[in-house]
């Protein structure tokens, strides 16, 4: 099948997976109005539509830390027990009625207990608000599996204790672990402590890396870290030139490091020009173990499908590569090998076979 022959019901219908999703960047606009309003913060609109506009503009400058800053406002309404379990129930929800049948959401714990809630506490939540939603996902048909990735903020004090909490959590619903936050000037490393009690528990892990920072940011990521994943990693492609890869950049294809990437959120924040020239299509091209993803689907005003749709119209894509990185998702997702294999056997591969 070629590229041209994609259409949009055919896309909306193929099963997904998503990896690099991030709780307080995808409520729905319409509940962070009504949040809002009970929580008594002052968001820039009350129409949601407007709210939705105004995300995507603001999030666009090409600025990561201003893209950060727009945060501000979700995370104003995620701290109570009530918003966290009401945001955490909506996004399964979300995701099932875009075809996605495995999900990794994450979020840090640490930026939650403003409301005076405690960082356990806010887990607790929000796996109920998942359970939730799979519950409803399941009995409406579109069954999803989410697996939450809690993260530490690698500018702050507390992502040792963030990485305890995803110890403790490990058999309640959480499958890993992430560090996040401003990337340049504070390097993973200054975090090894975390990342050996996590090796030590067994707790896989991913790093914001190659996004705002090049190349170190990734080698600190793998090396010094032990990364199984790494989200974004843009920048790898600094080390590959006409085709040829580094030493760097062979480690990572040859030893199937995911990368978690996401189209339209780099080019948000300048990390790419545009889709059709984004890194993603020549490094699956070059073999590497890429995967889609959404980001935040508020502030990037988009969705597995629209991300699918924007690589299918503006990069040449096929289905047959859209299959390829829904397996690679499925394949580096954090759960048990039996748990992904009978996903892909029995959901992704029967999937695609009956949209084509």
């Amino acid at each position: 099948m070629t590229a041209t022959r994609v259409d949009a019901d055919v896309i909306r219908r193929l099963p997904k997976a998503v990896l690099h999703d991030h709780l307080d960047g995808g409520l729905r606009p319409a509940t962070l109005v009504e949040l809002a309003a009970e929580v008594g913060h002052t968001l820039p609109t009350t129409d949601p539509d407007e709210l939705a506009a105004w995300y995507v503009e603001a999030a666009g400058s090409g600025d990561l830390v201003r893209y950060i800053a727009t945060f501000e406002h979700t995370l104003a309404v995620l701290q109570t027990r009530e918003g966290l379990r009401r945001v955490a129930e909506e996004y399964v929800l979300d995701l099932a009625a875009d075809g996605v049948v495995y999900g990794e959401v994450r979020y840090a714990p640490e930026l939650n207990v403003r409301g005076g809630l405690a960082m356990g506490e806010v887990v607790a939540a929000v796996q109920e608000g998942l359970a939730a939603g799979m519950a409803k996902a399941a009995a409406a048909g579109t069954p999803v599996r989410v697996g939450t990735l809690l993260c530490g903020m690698r500018m702050f004090d507390r992502v040792r204790e963030a990485a305890e909490l995803a110890v403790a959590y490990r058999d309640a619903g959480v499958v890993g672990f992430d560090i996040a936050g401003a990337e340049n000037g504070f390097p993973a490393a200054d975090h090894l402590d975390a990342f050996e009690l996590l090796r030590d528990e067994s707790v896989p892990f991913t790093i914001h890396a190659g996004e705002a920072f090049g190349l170190p940011s990734i080698h600190q990521a793998v090396q010094a870290c032990g990364a199984q994943r790494i989200g974004h990693g843009v920048r790898i492609t600094e080390d590959i030139v006409d085709g040829k890869l580094g030493r760097l950049a062979s480690w990572v294809r040859d030893r199937r490091i995911a990368l978690e990437m996401c189209p339209t959120s780099n080019l948000q924040t300048g990390c790419a020009t545009s889709i059709a020239e984004h890194p993603i299509s020549a490094l699956k091209e070059l073999g590497f173990r890429v995967t889609l993803n959404t980001d935040n689907r508020l502030v990037s005003g988009t969705t597995m499908t629209r991300e699918m749709t924007l690589l299918v119209e503006q990069a040449g894509w096929t289905v047959q590569d859209l299959r390829a990185v829904t397996l690679n998702a499925v394949k580096s997702a954090f759960i048990p090998f039996d748990e992904r294999r009978a996903l892909i056997e029995d959901v992704v591969l029967p999937g695609y076979a009956s949209a084509l």
